[in-house]
């Protein structure tokens, strides 16, 4: 269910790691839990961010939340289809629908991470 190549944070965010940098975006948990998404906003690039910082928000019909970046790192690319078809973060969350590209600053805070059978099994204890 949840894509085996991508690191998972308890807020749930996904990240792909790519070399020095990552993509960053919402996990189909998130953006079922939000309901349909009419709303992103995007950072600048260049935006030097730290792990846990709210890299962007998320508004629906239901609220807005803060979107936090999973590891440290500066934006390199931000997702600027999202400002036309925000509702990519339900149809497509782990591809079309990712939200920025950062340049990683510490490769060891990935271990902080969850692998994908972690976060499922955190995800269904939510579920109950």
């Amino acid at each position: 269910m949840y894509p085996e190549n991508l690191f998972y944070t308890k807020d749930h965010e996904w990240i792909k790691v790519e070399g020095e940098e990552a993509v960053i975006g919402i996990t189909d948990f998130a953006q079922k839990q939000l309901g349909d998404i009419i709303y992103v906003d995007l950072p600048a690039v260049g935006k030097s961010l730290e792990a846990h910082q709210a890299v962007s928000s998320v508004e629906s019909v239901k609220s807005v939340s803060d979107v936090y970046c999973p590891v440290s790192g500066e934006v390199t690319a931000v997702n600027s289809e999202l400002a036309q078809n925000p509702d990519l973060l339900n149809k497509d969350p782990y591809g079309q629908g990712w939200i920025v590209r950062i340049k990683i600053k510490d490769k060891s805070e990935l271990n902080k991470l969850m692998k994908a059978s972690d976060y499922e099994k955190y995800v269904e204890g939510l579920e109950h």
